[in-house]
């Protein structure tokens, strides 16, 4: 049961990998361009393990930013995965000792994933096989991110690197977990809305700040709607 955990994880964390892999290595350029060898790219990996602050905290580490400042970005620019959390307390819980494990390596990528995983009932025999596969696809992907993140800091001493672009790799990869969500949701009521409240959001809040309002309002949507969806999910049974 184990090999097949590993190889359904393998294959659902593929995406992760790839491009954590990527955008990892850019990290890892970045802090070392900014004075910092490959060891602090680990370290910081294993403690903070969020792409988009890490390169925020950068600036901060490179500024000698306050303590203050650095924990209020943190919290405002990560309060999402209070949201992604809230879907997976009951997982989570049953996982045991795994517990705080999986919180700490919830990203956007993973919570994407695991909510797929939650629509594909059929590749799993029982809902323990199911979470350990959430664990494994946590693991891959934060294997992959500090890799990245070592192998870039090395690569930045020897090589002149081209990082412009690169960051296209998170947008894609954002595409086609969307695709795949879309493909296994019996129905997209969800999808349409958080796309529609996203943009929405976007055109009301702007670029650097839409996250958490989309997040609050569709969130609500979805408590006001949840017991239609779940008599569409009925029917559709």
């Amino acid at each position: 049961m184990k090999k097949k955990v590993i190889q359904i994880a393998a294959r659902q964390s593929l995406p992760i990998t790839c491009s954590y892999l990527f955008v990892s290595m850019a990290y890892g350029i970045v802090m070392e361009e900014a004075g910092f060898a490959w060891f602090w790219s680990l370290f910081t990996s294993l403690t903070v393990y969020t792409g988009t602050f890490q390169f925020v905290l950068v600036t901060f580490l490179s500024s000698g930013a306050s303590i203050v400042t650095v924990a209020l970005t943190a919290l405002f620019m990560n309060s999402r995965q209070v949201f992604y959390g809230l879907s997976f307390i009951e997982d989570f819980r049953n996982m045991g000792k795994k517990y705080p494990y999986m919180i700490h390596t919830m990203t956007d990528e993973t919570y994407a994933v695991n909510c797929a995983l939650t629509e594909k009932k059929e590749l799993f025999e029982s809902e323990e096989e199911r979470r350990n596969v959430m664990l494994y696809v946590a693991l891959f992907s934060r294997i992959s991110w500090m890799f990245g993140a070592v192998l870039g800091g090395v690569l930045g001493q020897v090589l002149p690197m081209e990082l412009e672009g690169i960051d296209f790799c998170m947008t894609a990869l954002f595409v086609v977990i969307f695709i795949d969500q879309w493909k296994a949701a019996k129905h997209h009521v969800p999808a349409l809305l958080g796309l529609g409240t996203g943009i929405l959001s976007l055109l009301i809040f702007g670029a650097g700040n839409f996250i958490l309002p989309a997040l609050i309002l569709v969130s609500g949507l979805l408590l006001l709607l949840e017991k239609k969806i779940q008599k569409e999910e009925t029917e559709c049974e």
